[in-house]
């Protein structure tokens, strides 16, 4: 099996001062990228990873949650300039809204792109996936609510012609995480179409998957160093 890290990124600034937490300064996200472009790494989207049974000894799935404008404005110019690929996980619910989740202010937070800037995202460089309808924690959803958050993130992406593979980040990085509510989560969340789901667990993931619907990704942190962020690549986690 191949070492695959898949990276976690949320929002973006042109402002070095407010690289921390969830935000991360675009030029510390262009010496992230400027690394693996020296290391020989190679980029996938999720649909190029299906049926595949390995991938380049230097692979990386580079992911972006909740499709903030932000992302548009300053990640996927960089993402074009070093030649690598991107996975947004989009909260179907807010398209040109904002991240009301992440503040007590809902008309204060970051924008989310509308749908219309989803469409002219450049498909040679981002891939939709699913990042919930509602942005809740599944773990806190009974199955009817489950169904429904689905059914209305596709009524969405029908009504609004976007191109999602079915694939989710789960929210929170929430899901029920005890058997039987496990097993029987995964059988819903595959009935509704989902070839991979995402959690967090700041580990390096193995390829093929070894179960597709707890992928670990790594959460990496607008205060990273560069240091860190080599750390984080190799190891998952830092100690």
């Amino acid at each position: 099996m191949a070492r695959l890290p898949i990276l976690m990124y949320h929002n973006v600034t042109a402002d070095p001062r407010l690289s921390k937490g969830l935000t991360i300064a675009a030029s510390r996200f262009e010496e992230h990228l400027k690394f693996l472009q020296s290391k020989g790494y190679q980029s996938y989207f999720l649909s190029e990873l299906e049926g595949k049974s390995s991938v380049n000894g230097c692979a990386v799935l580079i992911t972006f949650d909740d499709a903030t404008v932000n992302q548009l404005e300053f990640a996927v110019p960089l993402l074009k300039k070093y030649g690598f690929k991107a996975v947004f996980f989009v909260p179907f619910a807010y398209l040109g809204k904002t991240d009301a989740w992440n503040t007590e202010r809902p008309n204060q937070g970051e924008p989310i792109m509308t749908a219309e800037q989803l469409r002219t995202l450049d498909r040679e460089v981002i891939e939709l996936a699913h990042h919930s309808f509602s942005h809740q924690p599944f773990a806190q959803f009974n199955e009817n609510e489950i169904a429904y958050d689905f059914e209305s993130a596709f009524a969405v992406i029908e009504k609004e012609q976007l191109n999602v593979y079915p694939a989710l980040a789960y929210p929170y990085g929430s899901y029920p995480k005890k058997d039987p509510s496990r097993k029987h989560f995964f059988k819903i969340i595959s009935q509704h179409g989902m070839r991979f789901a995402f959690r967090i667990g700041n580990k390096v993931s193995a390829f093929p998957f070894t179960n597709p619907f707890e992928i670990k990704r790594i959460d990496i942190k607008g205060e990273d160093s560069l240091w860190k962020f080599k750390w984080k690549l190799r190891f998952g986690k830092v100690f």
